[in-house]
């Protein structure tokens, strides 16, 4: 079996195989090692964004260990796909710190009105990271808008790959 791990069906370019997994393999990687390397402590949005990647992962993977052109380009595009909802997520979050739009979770949500006491106890309530905050910037771009970025770029040029015609 280890002798067919590295092939791939003519059909379905290998690097598309590849891409399908490592991509997600280093966005997940990047964020967990924000987090205990780096000290970030993730909102809910981006724990969201974690989920698909590892399922893509999972998906990739599983394209290396099955025969036949149609179920292993079906497992790349479906990781494909996987990747681009994570970078979507990643839009929703990244517009949601840059205030184009408030985010739907509760770390996002302005204090309600009411009486001091109750203000007090919302806030005490309240997420200690905020969702429209970001916690690092590069050149004015978020953790999110990196995901957003890599992953739906990531997730077009694996599909162009997986359906292209192998050159012989």
């Amino acid at each position: 079996m280890s002798r067919n791990l590295g092939r791939m069906p003519r059909n379905v370019p290998v690097l598309a195989r590849w891409l399908a997994l490592l991509l997600p393999l280093a966005l997940l990687g990047g964020a967990i090692g924000s987090q205990f390397l780096g000290g970030l402590v993730p909102c809910e949005m981006c724990v969201w964004q974690r989920w698909p990647h590892l399922a893509a992962i999972i998906v990739a993977g599983l394209a290396f260990f099955v025969r036949g052109r149609r179920q292993v380009a079906a497992l790349v595009l479906l990781a494909a796909l996987l990747i681009a909802v994570s970078g979507a997520i990643g839009v929703y979050h990244a517009g949601t710190e840059y205030h184009w739009w408030q985010g739907i979770t509760e770390c996002t949500a302005a204090p309600r009105q009411g009486s001091p006491m109750e203000m007090l106890t919302q806030a005490l309530r309240a997420p200690i990271v905020r969702c429209d905050v970001p916690q690092w910037t590069m050149f004015g771009i978020s953790l999110a808008g990196y995901n957003a970025i890599f992953s739906l770029g990531g997730a077009v040029l694996i599909a162009l790959l997986a359906t292209r015609k192998a050159v012989r």
